[in-house]
């Protein structure tokens, strides 16, 4: 069959359940050619298209019949577009000619070979009908305030008989349906039909002796419904029989959706072993804690799985039967292949490169998207499955963003948060990836996105506005938690919730916290004091400058390195004095992208140490290997500064760990961090520099190394302070409190 639905009251309105169920239809049931016919310009319909809860058409008809294209790629249906161009005057031919008749305001809309004005009644005159008709175009007046300058012959109905006749479906196999008298051309072609409830009274009356068309009790998409079962056109069985079972819940009330289990898995002597994670962040931790030992949770993950595999694989495994006892790790099962392509190469060489503003480095292929889909589909069939009736999910990062997008169609009773743990770039940088609309289609999805700063919330909001119209609903001024005007990523307001595709969805920052209780753990430990005082020996006299990354570009390592050789060049009285110690974690063994980054690096190193080095000393000690955080922490606490300065960093916890471990010790550290990490929007008492310009990062440096006693007490307690008061667990509470109200307030704004 072919359905052709106009939209504004029709195929977007009704009872959410309805639409939801019509919806579901649609997508279950390729048989079915949706075709899209509205009174829009193309370009307001197309917004419509980035949202993955709207099944997308197969046709549009636009402009009110005067533009025909395919659903899919936009292009012009053809020779039907051909006819209707050359029978077209064209825009300013018509303007001219009616240019002196009065009570005629232009509408400003996107508009395609028609012209069309707001005039009341009575200015539609004969001589303006007759001036119309001259230019061989036809006028159509709607609604008491609409007139329309179309194409002789032109209309909704005129053109999708067309476009019927083109496809070659049956004039029995189609049914039209609308609710305004805008829609009647619809109606007079001969095709079954369904108004809709609460169509307007001029509808009703004109078709209202015509068989074939069905006056329907529901609404919007319900009356469509009541329309198939009327007509018959899913077969005897009826709408029900044709209805996918997309309604099976879970029992979870909170479903975790994460990359990682909340458990290592590892093969010791051939058998699989699960063990408590060793993440030094504190994040798993405490995404556990919001468990109870009563409530029934989910925790999503993926979990490798050869196909061939003889193992039958366990989707449902235990957590903690002694903390947790009705926390479920729901496992979703890839292979190898689909991880390395998924997580280790796409979201690694795609989005990466470009959230991080790297764009020229980013390498988008369309097949490495198909897999992403396929595991994001993955992962949202098992929430479907896991989640219970109004359950909250929690869905983190990047790699997981078509997961709502997956979702919201299977589960529309969920509450759907979402977590940017990177950084979320600005529009003209974000823009570049070839799949942003139904990327920001699917997080439209949510009813709550979280970032870590303002900045990146409010980058959100210009991204969205270049996909779809954008209402803002709330503002919220980002002092005094927040820096405004002292750093680049710093901002004076945010938008905290927005309206889009008429649903409401919140925004927040939320910068993750640190586990301070378990940096306090490890201070005072035998471990840590024994590597203190070994420390201690070797670096008898020296200041110590401390830099720990992972490798990567965005880290600023190598420019790093040079802004020290620059240092060491500018103030030859600190040679022999102090001593750069740079830990760079390595990437995994299948990222071979950073080869050549390692190389820079390790010629930095070398080059430096060959020019300063002297007996006894040296000026970067480099460590490229994984150091446990139990290790760090004797070097957090040796650090007279600690160096960070990523070229763009979504947060860094590495800041937040020092900070800790200088405060809970009393020390008096200097904490030089980028000015383009997210954290230094809300580390007050972090002395900012640009990594961008060299002799910033050589100077901002030296006034670390050479700061007053009291000043560098003065900003570690200051630093101190927000850490110890904005801890991971006061991220993770206010993430799910700022959730549940967003949740609320829109529930009460339906009602």
């Amino acid at each position: 069959m072919l359905l052709a639905t106009d939209l504004d009251g029709t195929f977007l309105a009704g009872d959410p359940e309805n639409r939801q169920r019509l919806y579901q239809l649609i997508a279950a049931h390729p048989g079915i050619t949706l075709v899209f016919v509205t009174g829009r310009g193309l370009e307001v319909v197309e917004p419509l298209l980035s949202d993955p809860a709207i099944p997308r058409p197969d046709y549009i008809i636009s402009d009110v019949g005067a533009t025909l294209v395919d659903g899919h790629n936009l292009q012009p249906v053809y020779p039907l577009q051909q006819e209707i161009e050359a029978n077209w005057p064209g825009e300013w031919p018509v303007m001219r000619a009616l240019e002196g008749f009065p009570g005629l305001e232009r509408q400003e809309v996107p508009q395609q070979r028609r012209c069309s004005w707001f005039c009341e009644p009575e200015a539609v005159t004969d001589a303006l009908v007759a001036t119309i008709q001259s230019l061989g175009c036809d006028a159509l007046f709607s609604a008491g305030m609409y007139l329309d300058c179309l194409p002789r012959g032109v209309n909704k109905g005129s053109s999708l008989k067309r476009l019927v006749e083109h496809v070659g479906v049956p004039f029995d196999d189609v049914l039209v349906a609308g609710d305004t008298l805008n829609d009647l051309s619809m109606y007079e072609q001969g095709f079954k039909g369904v108004c809709v409830g609460e169509s307007e009274a001029g509808l009703l009356d004109a078709t209202a002796d015509r068989a074939r068309v069905l006056h329907a009790r529901l609404s919007g998409c319900g009356g469509i419904l009541e329309a198939f079962g009327h007509f018959g056109f899913l077969g005897p069985l009826g709408v029900d029989s044709e209805l996918p079972d997309l309604q099976v819940k879970g029992k979870s009330e909170l479903v975790m959706v994460y990359h990682r289990l909340p458990y290592e898995e590892v093969m010791e002597q051939g058998k699989l072993i699960r063990r408590p994670p060793t993440s030094p962040n504190g994040i798993i931790p405490t995404l556990l804690s919001f468990f109870s030992t009563d409530q029934p949770g989910a925790w999503v993950a993926w979990s490798v799985h050869e196909p061939r595999s003889a193992v039958p694989f366990e989707v449902h495994t235990s957590v903690d039967k002694e903390h947790y006892p009705k926390l479920t790790a729901a496992r979703v099962a890839l292979s190898k292949h689909d991880v390395d392509v998924f997580y280790k190469r796409f979201s690694k060489e795609a989005f990466w490169p470009t959230l991080h503003t790297f764009w020229e480095r980013a390498v988008f292929r369309e097949d490495d998207w198909a897999v992403f889909l396929k595991v994001n589909r993955l992962f949202a069939e098992r929430v479907a499955a896991e989640a219970a009736e109004n359950a909250v999910v929690w869905i983190h990062d990047y790699n997981l963003w078509m997961v709502p997008a997956f979702l919201r169609p299977l589960r529309g009773d969920l509450t759907i948060a979402f977590f940017h743990h990177t950084y979320f770039p600005s529009a003209d940088v974000f823009n570049v990836l070839p799949w942003r609309r139904e990327i920001v289609g699917s997080l439209l999805q949510c009813d709550y996105v979280g970032f870590h700063i303002p900045r990146q919330a409010e980058n959100f909001v210009d991204v969205v506005r270049g996909v779809a119209p954008v209402e803002v609903l709330e503002t919220q001024s980002c002092a005094p938690r927040y820096r405004t005007y002292g750093c680049a990523v710093g901002l004076d307001n945010m938008t905290t919730r927005i309206k889009v595709h008429n649903r409401q969805i919140g925004l927040g920052a939320h910068p993750v916290g640190l586990d301070v209780e378990r940096v306090r753990s490890l201070v005072n430990t035998r471990e840590t004091q024994a590597l203190m005082k070994t420390l201690r020996e070797q670096l008898t006299g020296i200041r110590v400058v401390l830099s720990v990354e992972r490798l990567d570009y965005t880290k600023g390592i190598l420019a790093k390195l040079e802004a020290f050789e620059a240092l060491l060049e500018a103030h030859p009285e600190l040679v022999g004095k102090v001593t750069l110690i740079t830990v760079c974690v390595p990437a995994a063994k299948e990222m071979t992208i950073y080869e050549t980054l390692l190389q820079q690096i390790e010629q930095a190193v070398g080059r430096i140490n060959g020019r300063f080095s002297q007996v006894g000393w040296a000026p970067v000690q480099f460590f490229y290997r994984a150091i446990p955080f139990k290790e760090l922490i004797p070097y957090y606490l040796m650090a007279d500064v600690m160096w960070i300065t990523p070229l763009r960093d979504g947060l860094n916890l590495v800041a937040k760990e020092y900070v800790a471990t200088q405060g809970l010790c009393e020390g008096r550290g200097v904490l030089v961090l980028s000015e383009f990490a997210g954290a230094a929007a809300e580390l007050h008492g972090a002395l900012l520099t640009n990594p961008h310009d060299p002799h910033d990062l050589r100077d901002t440096l030296y006034v670390g190394l050479t700061l007053g006693r009291a000043e560098r007490e003065a900003r570690i307690r200051e630093l101190f302070s927000v850490v110890s008061h904005f801890d991971i667990r006061h991220w993770g509470e206010g993430f799910l409190t700022a959730v549940r109200d967003s949740r609320q307030r829109q529930e009460e704004n339906e009602v």
